[in-house]
């Protein structure tokens, strides 16, 4: 066992690969909390695919790959919130049609110079490949998220459950939503680099979720959140390197498989515990029925 954690230690691209993941999953799940409860998780799959054209336009530029993806994520949200005061139709209908409109534009670009940017690495992540720089840039961006959202943790969390309420004490829920959305286009820029574009969603919402069934108390749930995505994290790069496997997909299957635990053995909102509770109560029920009076 110590042979198998040590071993992947012994390399440069591991040991990057390893912090730059476990930074990953620890921003991911410190927003997904409050992704899950406001409702975004459509939203963060817009963004986290709207981000591909600036990547591939920073890559051509020879720009670091975050401004594009920041400036590209902001325009998604912004384009987004055009469409949906300027028509009739839904959130997710405007979600949809941009999101969809930007990735279109995105798989365009690539098409056209296949031989400057690497589709796969954008897409699925390249986090044994980071450099220097790229470690750098996480660093400085998730350290930005996690103190920002340290600092109004409950003006997050306010906004999230009551708007109105926030809203009424003097908090502007305008201004706390577009904080939180620049924290999000932030957040995928960081999760690029260890899942690539298609399975930054997976990141954002998985600890989250996973979190919410475990615990009513909203500090416990970032606490949960962050403790097992950064676990999944450092997991799903072992097993990436022991199997020579996708590290990114392995992170996610490590998340998926953990909420898939989570949803089955959950004390309050598992089915296992669900279905006993059901048991007992139709059990005593019928006990009370076939037990004859006292006389």
């Amino acid at each position: 066992m110590i042979e198998w954690l040590v071993e992947p230690l012994q390399f440069g691209f591991m040991q990057r690969a390893l912090l730059v993941s476990l930074v990953a999953g620890l921003v991911c799940a410190v927003l997904s909390c409050w992704v899950t409860l406001i409702g975004w998780s459509l939203l963060g799959d817009a963004v986290s695919h709207a981000v591909l054209p600036g990547v591939v336009l920073a890559y051509v530029l020879g720009m670091p790959f975050s401004v594009g993806a920041f400036l590209f994520g902001s325009l998604a949200v912004g384009l987004i919130a055009g469409v949906r005061s300027t028509t009739r139709l839904k959130g997710d209908a405007a979600i949809g049609v941009v999101f969809t409109g930007l990735f279109a534009l995105g798989l365009v670009l690539v098409s056209r110079i296949p031989s400057q940017v690497d589709l796969n690495h954008i897409l699925f992540g390249n986090v044994l490949g980071v450099t220097d720089f790229d470690i750098a840039q996480v660093l400085i961006i998730a350290a930005g998220v996690l103190a920002v959202a340290a600092l109004k943790r409950r003006d997050f969390t306010l906004y999230a459950f009551d708007p109105t309420h926030a809203h009424a004490i003097g908090i502007s829920p305008r201004w706390t939503g577009t904080l939180l959305l620049a924290m999000l286009a932030l957040t995928v820029v960081v999760a690029l680099q260890a899942v690539g574009v298609v399975l930054v969603t997976a990141m954002l919402i998985i600890p989250g979720a996973t979190a919410f069934l475990l615990t009513k108390r909203f500090p416990r749930m970032l606490l949960t959140a962050a403790g097992l995505s950064v676990l999944c994290s450092v997991t799903g790069t072992y097993l990436s390197f022991h199997v020579d496997t996708s590290t990114g997909g392995m992170i996610v299957l490590c998340q998926a498989v953990v909420f898939a635990i989570a949803h089955l053995l959950a004390p309050g909102q598992g089915l296992l515990p669900r279905a006993l509770r059901r048991r007992a109560v139709v059990g005593d029920r019928t006990t009370a029925v076939t037990t004859p009076p006292v006389s």
